[in-house]
């Protein structure tokens, strides 16, 4: 997929957020490693000790935890179906990790979100103002991303996420 509009490196636009960075997430699976890597590992009985922090922690948890530190509010909302999939227990058992870099996370069950408003995409929005749309296959392969500092579209992603947001359940109380 070719990109349209302007085009921006992910961890450059967080580490310039001065206010908020927020990520709505809309799908049930990600095709992202099934095969290798941290979910084929948690599918095969691994699973991360949160207090072993060396085992887990990664460049993302630093670069969240230096935004969370500069004062800027980074929050996840995940939209999930219920009773959740596998891929969902999976992101759900390793949410203490964001969690622990400073991200606050809800998570909002499919049903309680039919009269909402939705973006097509899962979506981070910057500051109020910078979009990246995740373009994404139907068996969940990453097909590349979508930037835009289009006014409507940063409004209306912005509106989304916090009407999910309200209604989301914190991680520390949703229970899959």
């Amino acid at each position: 997929m070719k990109p349209s509009g302007p085009v921006f490196e992910f961890d450059e636009v967080l580490a310039r957020s001065t206010r908020s960075a927020v990520h709505l997430e809309m799908r049930d699976s990600y095709a992202v490693d099934n095969e290798t890597g941290r979910y084929a590992e948690w599918k095969s009985g691994k699973r991360h000790d949160p207090d072993d922090r060396s085992a887990w922690w990664r460049p993302w948890h630093s670069l969240v935890a230096e935004t969370v530190a500069r004062g800027v509010v980074v929050r996840r909302a995940r939209i999930v179906s219920e009773p959740v999939s596998e891929y969902i227990r999976f992101e759900y058992d390793g949410t203490f990790m964001n969690v622990a870099a400073g991200e606050l996370v809800r998570w909002l069950p499919r049903r309680h979100t039919s009269d909402l408003a939705l973006p097509g995409n899962d979506f981070w929005v910057f500051d109020d103002s910078i979009v990246r749309f995740g373009h994404f296959s139907g068996d969940g392969e990453y097909l590349g991303e979508e930037w835009t500092q289009a006014s409507i579209a940063a409004e209306v992603c912005a509106s989304a996420f916090e009407a999910v947001w309200r209604r989301a359940t914190p991680h520390e109380d949703y229970k899959v």
